[in-house]
């Protein structure tokens, strides 16, 4: 892409601003959603259920899948790091895709990989068939999780906040209800393929929207005329900026403190004296009492002038919760499990501040593709170094007292995004 001439003039709008054609589907004229945003919200409503269903029902049916496939301990962790690592890597490479391939048609392909992957998966007896069907719809995933925001920013830019929080309301819901009825669907089928194949139909509904929404893609670059001696959009680089640095650092602490709750909470409760299947309630309570978190956090954050009472009161949350686990687990687990999810809102938080800090969907898509991509990687290192704490001193104190320190860097980070600014002018 031909950088812009240093002596260009300022243009008034970003509406104004002529763009490549994968991008001219969306971009929104004036302050009123674009054209089709009805169906552009019913299609991101269903995507977002779709983007942990193939993770958390995987995990729910591990155990099933490794006698299936015969897979090694070796094998088995890296089916469980797969997640982090294709988020990683294909959502650092959408942005370039996205300045050859419009949005709509990148999400109809990144739902149908999601599917036809699903689908794949289980009906093959390879283990290394298996690794790569299930790199293919977690492909999917990665483009989709880029790609959401920079759709709140392009149709609904006045209504980010409440966008935001429904599409990620859906994820949350569909997270819980994929973990949760797994393994009910395997035993009734009688197979794990079951249990995991189901949620290619889900895939496939996504599909749907996504479908028309191409097509009308397609129609408008073949009527749109081509503008003569104009330089495309400056390219946006958030690797060279404090804040796309401060966002991503941000983003993969709470996500390292996300996925190790989801690895070990239960672990720490049973530890505490807890059933399992009373463990395994309370850490379905984290997500279910995520759900309504999801939808308030971006709403109550698009109203505030900074997000510094946000980012405090979260981090306030977490600490409380994390305290309590280490030195009274059993005597207010309700509590804990509670302020966890509060803690969580963290999530919804940095998904609507990526929109937030960004004023063009250039930018808006660089920069969620650099948080998410860095911030997976760091994410990544959160289940193993709580489960190596844990080995080597058997208990959850060291364990808890890493999760602290992990808060305490995404409380500097949250701070440093906290105020309003873009990330197109630094």
């Amino acid at each position: 892409m031909t950088p812009p001439p240093t002596a260009a003039p300022a243009l008034p709008t970003p509406s104004a601003v002529p763009v490549p054609t994968a991008e001219a589907d969306s971009r929104p004229t004036s302050g009123r959603p674009a054209t089709g945003g009805a169906l552009v919200l019913v299609g991101m409503l269903l995507v977002a259920l779709n983007l942990r269903a193939v993770v958390t029902s995987l995990g729910a049916l591990l155990d099933e899948v490794r006698d299936g496939l015969g897979l090694s301990g070796t094998t088995a962790g890296l089916v469980t790091t797969l997640p982090t690592i294709a988020f990683a890597g294909v959502g650092a490479l959408t942005p370039w895709l996205v300045r050859r391939v419009a949005p709509a048609r990148l999400l109809l392909v990144g739902m149908l990989a999601l599917a036809a992957g699903q689908v794949l998966r289980v009906v093959t007896d390879s283990t290394w068939v298996f690794l790569l069907t299930s790199a293919l719809a977690l492909g999917g995933i990665a483009v989709a999780n880029i790609l959401l925001p920079m759709l709140v920013k392009q149709h609904f830019p006045h209504r980010a906040g409440l966008v935001t929080g429904a599409y990620t309301m859906a994820l949350t819901a569909g997270t819980t209800v994929a973990a949760a009825t797994a393994v009910p669907i395997a035993h009734a089928f009688g197979s794990w393929r079951a249990g995991l194949g189901i949620w290619a139909v889900m895939a496939a509904v996504a599909v749907l929207p996504w479908v028309p929404l191409a097509l009308r893609t397609r129609a408008a670059a073949r009527r749109a005329t081509p503008t003569v001696a104009v330089a495309a959009p400056a390219r946006v680089r958030p690797a060279r900026t404090r804040l796309g640095w401060a966002m991503a650092v941000y983003f993969g602490a709470q996500s390292l403190s996300g996925y190790a709750i989801m690895g070990w909470l239960a672990q720490l409760f049973r530890d505490a004296g807890y059933q399992p299947e009373s463990a395994g309630l309370l850490l379905a309570g984290v997500t279910a009492l995520g759900v309504p978190i999801a939808l308030l956090m971006p709403t109550l954050a698009s109203r505030l002038p900074s997000l510094r009472p946000l980012v405090l009161g979260l981090t306030t949350s977490s600490t409380l919760a994390y305290l309590g686990l280490a030195f009274a687990p059993r005597g207010a687990a309700l509590l804990w499990v509670l302020l966890l999810a509060i803690g969580q809102g963290a999530f919804p938080l940095i998904l609507l501040a990526i929109g937030l800090r960004a004023r063009t969907a250039e930018g808006t898509v660089a920069l969620s593709a650099f948080a998410q991509s860095t911030g997976y990687l760091i994410a990544a290192l959160g289940p193993m170094l709580v489960g190596i704490l844990y080995e080597a001193t058997g208990g959850w104190t060291a364990p808890i007292g890493f999760l602290l320190v992990a808060l305490a860097v995404q409380t500097a980070a949250g701070m440093a995004i906290a105020r309003p600014r873009f990330v197109e002018d630094e």
